[in-house]
């Protein structure tokens, strides 16, 4: 049982984010770059503000555990937190351009590349283990993806770019979790504004006066970076970064369904059978936690019959 709350965790943070381009195309004639400060900035002082708030204890409580570790640990935990900031900021500024002025299917396409990026980065880098399902379900994903980029290789470069920054991000915080993930996202992103700060007064343009574009940061931060990168972080915990990587295909399938339903994007067979192999991929990657529970009830509903 204790498993299922990361994994909710996961799928509800992806779940989230497919729906960022709703919060994101009301804002596309302002430039990617004033978003992604606008963005870092309010992210920043809203969790400042609940963590020296609401969070003393917690703060406290993490600096004492931080004190008393190893050297060589502590260096590894502050390399982590501020290498993962700066991936993480190159991440959300290619992902905004690319939304914005590039296309929503070239965005989605960036996240369904992502778990196959995520998963071959972690075999390598973390050592993690996948069984003989799960490669499948990786052979799938791959097979999706080369349908999607046979007529849109512009698209596909984008979308690689996003894709490894993001996957990079991932396994990188798998091996960061012994400090308080709220805390975590909060100091990266502290360190994120502090580097992007000096090119403010040169880079952004005019500040902006229509309340739509505050209303949409509002949404962006609250709703598409601090719940659904805690969520993210919190899944790391229990989950390796395979699993959390193949379950950010719920991102791309919502995106694709708005890009159809909502923003009325063109859409051709092959980019219909590639998204139906993306559901099956995400089921035979995680067909042993699916089919887990149904193979325990009807366990259960034989033991009651045979007494």
């Amino acid at each position: 049982m204790k498993k299922y709350k990361y994994y909710f965790a996961a799928f509800t943070a992806f779940f989230i984010w497919g729906f960022f381009s709703l919060a994101l195309k009301p804002i596309s004639s302002y430039p990617s770059l004033d978003i992604l400060f606008y963005r870092v900035f309010f992210s920043v002082l809203t969790m400042t503000v609940i963590n020296l708030v609401f969070r003393q204890k917690s703060i406290q409580k993490n600096w004492k555990a931080f004190k008393v570790m190893p050297q060589q640990r502590k260096k590894s935990i502050v390399v982590l937190t501020l290498v993962g900031s700066l991936i993480l900021a190159s991440n959300w500024f290619i992902f905004i351009y690319v939304v914005n002025h590039v296309s929503v299917k070239a965005g989605s396409l960036a996240y369904l590349i992502c778990p196959i990026l995520t998963t071959v980065f972690a075999f390598f880098l973390l050592h993690e283990k996948l069984s003989k399902w799960q490669w499948v379900a990786v052979a799938i994903s791959t097979l999706s993806c080369v349908i999607l980029s046979l007529n849109n290789l512009h698209d596909i470069i984008y979308s690689l770019v996003v894709a490894s920054t993001y996957a990079l991000y991932l396994v990188s915080q798998r091996k960061n979790s012994e400090i308080d993930k709220f805390l975590v996202l909060n100091l990266q992103l502290l360190f994120v504004a502090l580097i992007i700060l000096p090119f403010y007064p040169k880079y952004s343009g005019a500040i902006p006066t229509e309340p739509l574009f505050y209303i949409c940061i509002f949404c962006i931060v609250v709703f598409f970076t601090i719940i659904p990168l805690f969520l993210n972080l919190y899944a790391l915990k229990g989950l390796n970064s395979s699993t959390v990587g193949i379950l950010m295909y719920v991102n791309p399938i919502i995106n694709f369904g708005l890009a159809i339903f909502h923003f009325k994007e063109q859409v051709t067979l092959l980019q219909m059978i590639s998204y139906s192999l993306i559901l099956v991929s995400i089921i035979v990657f995680n067909q042993k936690i699916i089919f887990a529970k149904k193979n325990k009830s009807h366990a259960i509903v034989e033991d009651l019959k045979s007494k």
